[in-house]
């Protein structure tokens, strides 16, 4: 039975899409189940809650710029001995986020890294914080460019609210003493009140190779690592041919 004209417009106005998609079988499957007027208005409901919290998840997942939808379940932790998945699923509770606790992944590339990071973000979204992923060679053009126009407080605004920022691939690049500068601002602003994600190549005493300015260095390591998660991966390239 198809809902009435009045009843489809209504559901229309009220944007209720997805109750307007399933009436005509949940009222069917109601009649022939013989349940009350209220479970099938609580079917209808919670149908549409679902509806909605899938909808305003992929809207956080786009925003949030993540080039794929990596999820810890997906991890292969088999192949990867240089990760404790019982780390990495005590992470995935999501403390260190509440703790405004950073976590820095270091390894070579291809041993999982951006995987487990992302996964980590998407646990984040899921849980309705606010996330973003971005490439550490995207946030430095960014910077660059925010300085031709003078978008610098803006740009820092916008990133030091984030609940999460994954910075990824923070490695060797070439930067002017410009971008350092910001970069550091942007970590002292989320220093103890957000959690950032790192993926990096370079050890802790290899960052003034490419940040330069060693005092700055020094107060942007005090405050990455003094309330900080460290994993470093020391395993096989997961982009290397399966036999």
């Amino acid at each position: 039975m198809k809902p009435s004209d009045e009843l489809e417009q209504l559901l229309k106005n009220l944007h209720l899409n997805r109750i307007l998609d399933i009436y005509s079988e949940q009222l069917d499957a109601a009649e022939k189940e013989d349940v009350s007027y209220s479970e099938l208005l609580t079917r209808l409901l919670r149908a549409q809650w679902h509806h909605r919290q899938e909808t305003a998840l992929a809207w956080r997942i786009k925003r949030a710029n993540l080039p794929e939808n990596w999820s810890l379940t997906s991890f292969p932790f088999a192949r990867q001995p240089g990760v404790s998945r019982k780390q990495i699923h005590t992470l995935a509770e999501l403390d260190f986020i509440a703790k405004a606790e950073n976590l820095v992944l270091v390894g070579p590339p291809g041993v999982g890294k951006t995987g487990l990071a992302s996964g980590l973000l998407l646990k984040a979204l899921e849980n309705g914080y606010r996330c973003q992923f971005i490439r550490a060679q995207d946030l430095f053009d960014q910077m660059y460019a925010s300085l031709a126009d003078r978008s610098s407080r803006q740009l820092l605004n916008r990133l030091s609210r984030l609940d999460v920022l994954l910075v990824d691939e923070l490695g060797y690049l070439t930067l002017k003493p410009e971008q350092s500068n910001i970069f550091f601002k942007l970590m002292e602003e989320r220093y103890h009140r957000h959690s950032t994600i790192i993926t990096t190549n370079l050890s802790y005493d290899e960052w003034g190779n490419f940040l330069g300015n060693p005092t700055m260095v020094d107060a942007l390591l005090s405050r990455v690592r003094h309330y900080c998660h460290t994993i470093r991966i020391d395993g096989p390239s997961l982009r290397d041919p399966q036999g």
